[in-house]
C-alpha cells in the first residue's frame, strides 16, 4: 500500500517537473498554479519574473455546504473575478502535475467561463 502511494506521488512529481519546464508566468500573463488537497483546492496567479503572487483564491473562503467539485467551480470564478479587477485577462494554466479531470477541470472551465483566457 505504501509503495503504491509512493509511486503515485513520484508520477505526479515527474509530470509537474515536465510541465513547469515549459510554463512561465509574467506580469501581463501570470501562471495560474493549482494545488489540490484531500479537502480543499487552492489557486494562485504567479508572476515568475518578479517571483510574486498577484492574486489567490481557495475553497477555504467558501462557507456553503457544497461538493468539492462545486467548490472548485466557485474558486475558478473567484480567481477570474480577482484577475479581471486587476486588468489581467490572459494567463497560463499550471495544473501542478495533477491529471486534468474532476476538480482541476471544473476550476479551469469555470475560470474560462468567467473571462480568463488560457
Amino acid at each position: 500500500m505504501v509503495k503504491k502511494i509512493k509511486l503515485k506521488i513520484e508520477k505526479r512529481e515527474r509530470r509537474k517537473k515536465r510541465i513547469r519546464s515549459k510554463i512561465f508566468g509574467t506580469k501581463e500573463k501570470p501562471r495560474l498554479s493549482v494545488f489540490r488537497s484531500s479537502k480543499h483546492i487552492y489557486v494562485q496567479a504567479i508572476d515568475d519574473e518578479n517571483q510574486i503572487t498577484i492574486s489567490s483564491a481557495s475553497s477555504l473562503e467558501i462557507k456553503e455546504k457544497l461538493s468539492k467539485t462545486e467548490k472548485a467551480k466557485l474558486v475558478g470564478k473567484l480567481i477570474a473575478e480577482r484577475l479581471l479587477e486587476k486588468n489581467i485577462k490572459n494567463c497560463v494554466f499550471d495544473r501542478n502535475g495533477y491529471k486534468y479531470t474532476g476538480r482541476i477541470k471544473a476550476l479551469a472551465d469555470s475560470a474560462r467561463q468567467h473571462g480568463l483566457v488560457f
